[in-house]
């Protein structure tokens, strides 16, 4: 079963300097920049604190790669040293994991000639990687015992041989949501050679399993079905034995997320909802292993927790406030008061990790660059690696905080990006970026990607408008609920006011304002267009929703609709979710709206865009186009699609804004013309 990878051992930062010159004294960003631009996406420092294993992103080059996501490489950086790059290239390193002796890391990949993800390891003073378990599924999480001579991973049953033979003779009718497969726990003994994995008997689908520090009982959470909205709003979180029995579970309500041990064993912590209805398990919970007994720890009463982690007896956790975030430390059975270990304004920490000595290393971007991972320190954090080297050389917009008053009252916050050669003495053409959810924020950090350019368009002399309306998360627990049974109005009020406070200010052209965003943002942006449209001069919709009534009927998840956002079933209150619905207003329309959408989304199916934009088109007051992305779900993954999706974004706001408007600018963007040239350029190095 042991197949063997090569070990790859070079320098993390060679060839940099050359790629940083060509960069030097840079004003700001191209899309062709934003397209290339990498980041650090995990992080897990070894159980000893010698060793801190990362995986960093390695996007494809459009036009010369096959078509894909970005690849995720491994790289293996001693406490104090060089980072080194263990496997690397072409490759999807994911849930890495430390044995307990730190002298391997595991990993999940599909290598070689894999069909399907199993679970690899490779010692940490280098040579070969081994396959240490595969099966005929993708194998999603693991989690090894404190002895290091047993594993369990969580994936469905392998396929029956039959079934290929039946989708050859054209047998392959699908039963909506009633043909689905559950995930299951398996265990896998270590110290046999022939050993094969065992199902262990738990009820509903398994989606995690983590071995306690002291034993061999597991903390598992399941959901009834592996369907989305039951993994949303019925996730459940129990201890079991190794043959299936239940041994204490912990009666939780409405959403939650990370859930993890003490060092100790004899409790579990765990991100939670206040309720069925809480939009975001923003909350920490703690929970007694032998009682089943829990009691909230840290509460989301202005402020959202993002990550915890466990060290003696202390819960450390992330929690983002405002357009802010910081790490604490939180004794457990110690009566003291809370610690802050980095306080607000250092950066933004998305994650972390934390070694049996304390150390702490977290994941966190700033206004200058994307994540990066840094070491937690006495005089704060020290930055370890640079994703981005050529990045420091350019000249980026300046970003601040910005708050205003809605109409009502309500405090809104958001992020300002200015252009890039910025004069007080004019008003600039602006873009409103607006996030989805709406139970997510963006925060005073990196917030430049495919779908928000907004360094790029910073560069080329617009502002940006980041906007955390009402509904947002990061200012607790009653500000993500102002939405709810709300759609629309007033949150979709909250960036108009943000737009017209700035126009008042002398800084925006009232008449140059655009607007996009994707899901929720993308409702936003439909919503700007129609009945909001006399203040709006051009709008690019993302995977975004048009009719609350048939996108209960197409969503995959209808009772999380109901639960966090809508608070009403389309029976029983059919007049509101017309009226709060793009389509019900469309007669308003004369904003040019491009829609963007991925044609298997099954979140928001794209039939969403596509009323939208028959309504639009058929009524003929305002330009409209729409462009599907072949094999594309609820936002494009894939480096064509997301190249291919800010250059139309680009076009379509420069046509609207900055140029002369009236019929839309050309669809085709001549992908062809840059292929060829691509291949010129290979040819003329041969």
């Amino acid at each position: 079963m042991k197949k063997i990878l090569l070990f790859i051992g070079l320098a993390i930062f060679s060839s940099t300097a050359t790629i940083s010159s060509m960069a030097a004294d840079k004003k700001g960003l191209t899309l062709e920049d934003i397209a290339k631009i990498e980041s650090v996406n995990s992080v897990n420092v070894s159980p000893d604190g010698k060793w801190i294993a990362y995986t960093q992103s390695n996007k494809r080059e459009p036009y010369v790669d096959d078509d894909g996501p970005a690849w995720s490489e491994l790289y293996v950086k001693p406490v104090g040293g060089e980072a080194k790059p263990f496997i690397t290239g072409k490759v999807n390193i994911a849930s890495v994991h430390w044995s307990k002796d730190s002298k391997r890391i595991y990993y999940i990949a599909m290598r070689n000639d894999d069909t399907f993800a199993g679970i690899y390891s490779i010692a940490v003073d280098g040579g070969e990687s081994q396959k240490v378990v595969g099966v005929k599924s993708n194998i999603s999480t693991y989690t090894l015992n404190k002895a290091g001579d047993k594993l369990v991973f969580v994936a469905p049953e392998e396929q029956p041989e039959h079934t290929e033979k039946l989708v050859q003779k054209g047998f392959q009718a699908k039963v909506y949501e009633e043909d689905i497969k559950n995930t299951h726990a398996w265990l896998y003994p270590l110290s046999e050679d022939d050993a094969k994995p065992a199902k262990i008997d738990i009820e509903g689908s398994v989606l995690s399993a983590q071995f306690s520090p002291v034993n061999d009982q597991l903390l598992i959470q399941t959901s009834p079905t592996p369907l989305i909205d039951d993994i949303y709003m019925k996730k459940t979180l129990q201890i079991i034995e190794l043959d299936g029995d239940v041994v204490t579970e912990f009666k939780t309500e409405g959403k939650q997320g990370k859930a993890i041990w003490s060092t100790d064993g004899k409790d579990v912590a765990f991100l939670g909802a206040n309720d069925y209805n809480d939009p975001t398990a923003g909350a920490v919970y703690v929970g007694n292993v032998d009682s089943g007994d829990i009691f909230k720890k840290v509460k989301n009463t202005d402020s959202h927790v993002m990550d915890i982690a466990w060290h003696d007896d202390d819960l450390i956790y992330i929690e983002h406030k405002g357009l802010e975030s910081r790490v604490v430390k939180s004794a457990v059975k110690r009566r003291i008061a809370d610690r802050v270990v980095v306080d607000y304004g250092q950066a933004i920490q998305r994650g972390m990790s934390v070694a049996n000595n304390g150390a702490i290393y977290v994941l966190a971007d700033t206004a200058k660059h994307p994540r990066e991972l840094f070491a937690v320190t006495a005089a704060g954090m020290q930055r370890l690696t640079n994703s981005n080297p050529w990045l420091d050389d350019v000249e980026l917009a300046k970003q601040e905080a910005f708050e205003y008053e809605a109409r009502d009252g309500l405090k809104i916050q958001g992020v300002l990006v200015y252009p890039l050669d910025y004069d007080d003495d004019d008003r600039y053409p602006m873009i409103a970026y607006i996030h989805g959810g709406p139970e997510a924020h963006r925060s005073n950090g990196w917030n430049t990607g495919y779908s928000s350019p907004i360094q790029a368009m910073s560069a080329q002399g617009y502002f940006a408008f980041i906007p955390n309306y009402r509904g947002s998360t990061g200012r607790g627990d009653e500000f993500a609920r102002l939405d709810q049974n709300a759609y629309a109005d007033p949150e979709f009020t909250d960036i108009l006011d943000g737009k017209l406070a700035l126009v008042e200010k002398g800084m925006v052209d009232s008449d140059k304002v655009g607007i996009t965003g994707g899901s929720y943002g993308g409702y936003a942006t439909a919503w700007s267009a129609t009945k909001l449209s006399e203040h709006y001069a051009a709008a690019v919709m993302f995977v975004g929703i048009s009719n609350q009534l048939s996108k209960f009927g197409t969503t995959d998840i209808p009772n999380e609709m109901h639960a966090v956002h809508a608070r009403a079933w389309p029976w029983d209150d059919y007049q509101w979710m017309l009226e709060t619905s793009p389509i019900y207003h469309v007669k308003n329309a004369n904003t040019p709206l491009l829609i963007m959408h991925g044609d298997s989304d099954t979140r928001v199916h794209p039939s969403q865009s596509m009323e939208l934009y028959r309504y639009v088109k058929t009524l003929g007051q305002a330009p409209v186009r729409l462009v599907l992305y072949p094999g594309e779900g609820h936002g494009n993954k894939k480096a064509a699609g997301q190249y291919d999706y800010s250059l139309r974004m680009e076009r379509w706001m420069n046509h609207y804004l900055k140029g002369d408007g009236g019929e839309p600018p050309a669809y085709d963007l001549n992908h062809e013309e840059k292929l060829e040239e691509e291949k010129g350029e290979e040819g003329s190095k041969d």
